[in-house]
């Protein structure tokens, strides 16, 4: 089976023709205002399509087949993903009226980490409202950390215990165990946890209270921060990882600042995540940051001893595409993976379609 890949973004949109073996047979990437169906044209035919979701809330858990009905629940959740949601439905909504006899699949971020253990899950706030709204930790980037995941244990014959590391834009941490999430770093939105390019990362709610009661700022004014204005951009005024770690190189003091609450949030998390797994067996990197900074990598891996991790400086510094970068004798294995969700969403639809 042939899979169109659609993965939507705020600012482009990304299609990948996937052969029934694995094999890329197109690629295009399209920019606001050009057209939908011409890029389809060059791409060649195909079977069907798989559309990365961000969001699928409580309610969709694996990939599903898209319908009026399942459109219609995806833009309830819009609120919960308003970087993401928007684009994706969007784009299926393209899709649908271009190609309207090619079958759909909604393929969702949150489905990776659909079964993580209550313990990791559930937030500790009044029962009342956790029974009449669906406040849980979702988790995100599932896409991702299920196929870094999967090439860590293939490549390492069954590492059991992985840690992976989705850095780019927006940054995560997944804890996985024989394949499956236990948990991770972002939550009920994609503002939890690590800080990322615009967005926050995990901030005190008390904070953010004090915020609305004692400034002139409103919720939309704050929610804007929190998503477009925080992160490496609030910090360094930029939201590029090359350009802080260039400025950082310079000594800018921004940027300097912005590298090391990067790298400490980042260093925390990975021990989080260890411990959930009662150790670490692989530490995986991958994203555009993870796949592409070497020296995030190396400062990272530089406060993780404690757990087996070490670097081969000359590996880390060399890596492309996927690569083993620990070093000799480390107990804990390290690797850089190519993020490939356009094989994780094909394989997906593939599911979804035999069912």
């Amino acid at each position: 089976m042939r899979v169109l890949v659609v993965n939507a973004g705020s600012s482009s949109l990304k299609l990948r023709l996937v052969g029934a073996d694995d094999e890329l047979l197109g690629s295009r990437d399209l920019e606001p205002g050009e057209d939908v169906e011409a890029a389809l044209a060059s791409l060649g035919d195909a079977d069907a399509s798989g559309h990365r979701v961000v969001h699928g809330g409580a309610r969709f858990t694996a990939p599903v087949v898209i319908d009026d009905e399942v459109v219609g629940a995806l833009e309830q959740l819009t609120t919960l993903a308003p970087l993401h949601q928007p684009p994706a439905l969007e784009a299926i909504a393209t899709l649908r009226r271009v190609a309207p006899r090619l079958p759909a699949v909604a393929c969702f971020d949150t489905a990776f980490h659909a079964g993580l253990p209550s313990a990791a899950s559930t937030y500790a706030l009044p029962a009342a409202w956790r029974e009449r709204w669906p406040l849980r930790r979702y988790g995100f980037h599932g896409l991702s950390h299920a196929w870094a995941a999967r090439r860590a244990e293939q490549q390492l014959d069954g590492a059991g215990r992985v840690v992976s590391c989705h850095l780019g834009a927006g940054a995560s941490l997944a804890a996985v165990r024989g394949g499956r999430s236990v948990d991770t770093t972002m939550g009920f939105t994609p503002l939890a946890g690590l800080v990322m390019g615009t967005r926050s990362g995990d901030v005190d709610p008390g904070l953010l209270l004090w915020l609305l009661d004692q400034t002139e700022l409103t919720g939309t004014e704050l929610a804007e921060g929190l998503e477009r204005g925080s992160g490496l951009l609030g910090l360094a005024g930029t939201a590029d990882m090359r350009e802080v770690l260039a400025a950082a190189g310079r000594d800018e003091p921004g940027a300097v600042l912005a590298l090391e609450v990067y790298v400490h949030r980042l260093r925390a998390g990975i021990a989080a995540m260890a411990a959930a797994l009662g150790g670490l067996d692989a530490l995986v990197f991958t994203g555009r940051v993870g796949e592409r900074a070497a020296e995030v990598r190396s400062r990272a891996a530089a406060g993780l001893g404690f757990l087996g991790v070490a670097l081969d400086e000359a590996a880390n510094a060399a890596a492309t595409g996927d690569a083993e970068i620990g070093a000799t004798g480390a107990t804990a294995r390290t690797l850089v993976v190519e993020s490939r969700e356009d094989l994780e969403i094909a394989r997906g639809v593939r599911a979804a379609l035999a069912a």
